[in-house]
């Protein structure tokens, strides 16, 4: 296997964010090639969509282990995650109990949320602090074990976010510089946004996303159904974008989205994806078929693994797939 964890930015490693390696995966076959040559991809009149979300310092230390920030609920409680010492996975707390956090914030643990997961709970802060606020004053990125040191909060940005809120990066935007995007647009493909914030992922038990919140613009709904009706194609960057859409198109454009996307329901709107290289575990892998179907992203998962691939990168620092079924 040619692929391994990107362990440090590309501008470490002496690139630029456009300049990782892209994996152009179609039925006719598998192109390696580089992230600022995503407008040879694509047409005229396709329709890119990505999400503006920004990256908030998500992870609070604190004397029993940090505290990872998921959301912020409509009733001003937080959902969160209280990680081991080490930080290393998750610890087992019990409701009530209450974490001292910096600036003298005490927070409450109240239930689990969902309750069919042990992981995240809801918690209220005492006395009420909103999210954004706080953790810009008092929190970090969220740090993978897999990193050789921390990332500063700006390289876990892309370059169009504006809107903060994501507990960890919406990762396949990285790679979009803005010279980038100005080339899709002289190319004809118009770019447009909408917002997502991601909860934090679960690296130890890959379980489905929680429920998020979003909001797809009327421009935006209103530009995917003109490009289908004029036979473009909907590229979505990053599943996020992905989820935001296929529950935008049940009527609902903003709120709270439950949708997990999986062979069993597939994507209806979105006809292509550009994410990162993750490694191949099963939760997903079924996003990815969602929208790309089985066989084209297992041959794309074997040709960017065999022997004859230029050497990958996983994960949101890492390399990058186009999937074009």
């Amino acid at each position: 296997m040619s692929v391994a964890s990107a362990t440090v930015t590309p501008e470490s490693r002496g690139l630029a964010r456009d300049e990782v390696r892209l994996a152009v995966v179609t039925p006719g076959g598998t192109e390696h090639t580089v992230a600022w040559e995503l407008p040879r991809w694509l047409e005229p009149g396709d329709l890119l969509v990505v999400n503006t979300s920004a990256t908030l310092p998500s992870a609070v230390d604190t004397a029993h282990g940090p505290v990872h920030v998921s959301a912020e609920l409509d009733d001003g409680s937080w959902v969160v995650e209280l990680r081991r010492a080490d930080g290393r996975g998750p610890r087992t707390p019990s409701a009530g109990e209450v974490v001292a956090l910096p600036g003298g914030v005490r927070l409450r643990l109240v239930e689990r949320h969902p309750e069919d997961q042990t992981r995240l709970w809801r918690a209220v802060t005492l006395p009420h602090e909103s999210r954004v606020d706080y953790l810009f004053t008092f929190g970090r990125p969220i740090r993978y074990p897999y990193l050789e040191r921390p990332v500063p909060l700006h390289d876990l940005q892309n370059v169009y976010a504006t809107t903060p809120g994501s507990a960890e990066m919406p990762s396949a935007g990285r790679p979009l510089s803005e010279s980038v995007l100005v080339d899709l647009m002289a190319a004809g493909v118009v770019v447009a946004p909408l917002v997502l914030h991601t909860g934090v992922a679960s690296q130890e038990t890959h379980e489905p996303p929680q429920p998020e919140w979003f909001s797809v613009p009327d421009h935006t709904a209103r530009l995917v159904k003109l490009t289908h009706q004029h036979g473009g194609r909907v590229v979505a960057v990053g599943t996020t974008v992905v989820r935001a859409l296929e529950t935008a198109a049940s009527g609902r454009t903003e709120g709270w989205t439950g949708l997990v996307l999986g062979p069993d329901r597939p994507a209806r709107v979105v006809d292509g994806l550009l994410t990162g290289l993750h490694e191949p575990e099963a939760s997903h892998l079924r996003l990815l078929e969602a929208v790309a179907g089985r066989e084209l992203v297992d041959r794309a998962y074997a040709d960017v693994t065999g022997p004859d691939a230029p050497p990958y990168l996983w994960h949101e620092l890492g390399d990058s797939m186009l999937l074009l079924p």
